[in-house]
């Protein structure tokens, strides 16, 4: 058993395979931010160790492992380069979401090459109009992670009603090919500058009733794939599993600051002392790598527990997936505290440009800007549940 409580010698294989990426990681880092993409070498790279197999299912060549796994191997990636991490993450686990489709996507998307992979852009955004066999999309969404490295796109939107035209009760993921689409090059940032997390545009293309997916099936966990699909994996809740992409990068990041902090101390003369002599240092040093090993702990448990309900075939309590919501999003908020304290702590050189610790922060900084990361809105359930009130989210 490993150190992540993980037995399979395959998931050691494929975390040792993410740890041995590092130093080729680290020196495309640097291209990685000046092209704002990550380089076409680590995608490969990414595919050769089977990274993007983990979450996949068995039909498709895929390993269908526990999602312990993928996030360990996503974590391992991001101590080196959170931007790497962070496409690997969201790209990598639509690999999940699509084996919950009807299976007929699946089919359209992997008959000929298994390998193909798929962006997204979930932000409910889309203008829908229900035709026969399906529906006519149009829309433009951004931060489309990776989406350079994909042929097709996962994009939100809200199927209208007559009785509500704007109800997320009806938010569905629409599967729409690379053809149907543009990307927009727009990905001008602080941090994971190497997402290329571009604007997909489309304008009013057809997209059948197979290839979507609502989101009420995914927070049931009673979706169309699952009559293909009927591995225990496959019946997480949709929301647990895509926030775990997200938070996982910024625990890496944070992860990585950690070093480099480790690193600046190590060298940086404070006075006639050397910094790593400084008791302030070493005791933020300890707090850092006690905090760290604490939420990557909390994650594990929680998914642990998701995982031994969905083997025995038994819901997962809607109290435990708020507070699992919760954890994962306060994680964003946990370590930009801590690499802002150890940003400070360095000193002035650590504010120039090429320092590493700042390139970790800022990435740490720039992920809290995703909404799964948002940390206020499930805090403000968890304590209202706590309280007594209903729950009033479901995206859990």
């Amino acid at each position: 058993m490993n150190e992540y409580g993980l037995e399979s010698s395959r998931a050691q294989e494929l975390i040792e395979a993410a740890r041995a990426m590092g130093p080729a990681l680290v020196q495309r880092r640097a291209q990685c931010k000046a092209d704002r993409r990550v380089p076409d070498a680590t995608v490969q790279d990414f595919h050769d160790a089977g990274f993007f197999k983990i979450l996949q299912p068995e039909q498709w060549g895929g390993y269908a492992m526990d999602p312990q796994v993928f996030y360990m191997v996503g974590y391992e990636v991001a101590r080196s380069c959170p931007s790497s991490a962070w496409i690997l993450g969201v790209i990598a686990v639509h690999n999940w979401q699509l084996a919950v489709f009807d299976d007929q996507a699946a089919q359209d998307v992997w008959a000929d090459d298994p390998s193909v992979l798929i962006s997204s852009s979930y932000a409910p955004v889309g203008k829908v109009k229900v035709v026969d066999g399906g529906f006519r999309l149009s829309g433009r969404w951004s931060f489309s992670s990776g989406s350079e490295h994909c042929k097709w796109a996962f994009l939100g939107a809200v199927v209208p009603t007559p009785e509500a035209p704007f109800d997320m009760a009806n938010y569905r993921t629409f599967l729409v090919p690379i053809e149907d689409y543009e990307i927009a090059d727009n990905w001008d940032v602080v941090g994971l500058q190497g997402t290329g997390s571009h604007d997909i545009v489309v304008d009013d293309v057809f997209v059948p009733e197979h290839r979507t997916h609502k989101s009420m099936d995914g927070f049931l966990c009673d979706n169309p794939g699952n009559a293909v699909n009927d591995a225990p994996l496959y019946r997480m809740p949709f929301m647990q599993v895509f926030v775990r992409a997200v938070c996982t990068a910024s625990l890496g990041a944070c992860e990585g600051a950690l070093q480099a902090f480790i690193d600046v101390a190590k060298t940086r003369q404070v006075g006639p002392n050397k910094m790593k002599n400084d008791p302030a240092a070493r005791q933020l040093a300890a707090e850092a790598r006690a905090d760290i090993e604490e939420m990557k702990l909390v994650m594990v448990r929680n998914f642990d527990a998701m995982m031994e309900k969905c083997r025995a075939g038994e819901p997962i309590p809607v109290d435990d997936r708020i507070r699992y919501r919760y954890d994962s999003a306060v994680v964003a908020d946990r370590a930009l505290a801590l690499t802002s304290r150890m940003l400070k702590a360095s000193g002035s050189g650590g504010v120039r440009l090429g320092s590493e610790l700042l390139d970790f922060h800022l990435d740490v900084l720039c992920s809290q800007a995703h909404v799964a990361n948002h940390s206020a809105p499930f805090a403000n359930n968890l304590g209202g549940v706590m309280f007594g009130e209903e729950n009033v989210d479901y995206a859990i």
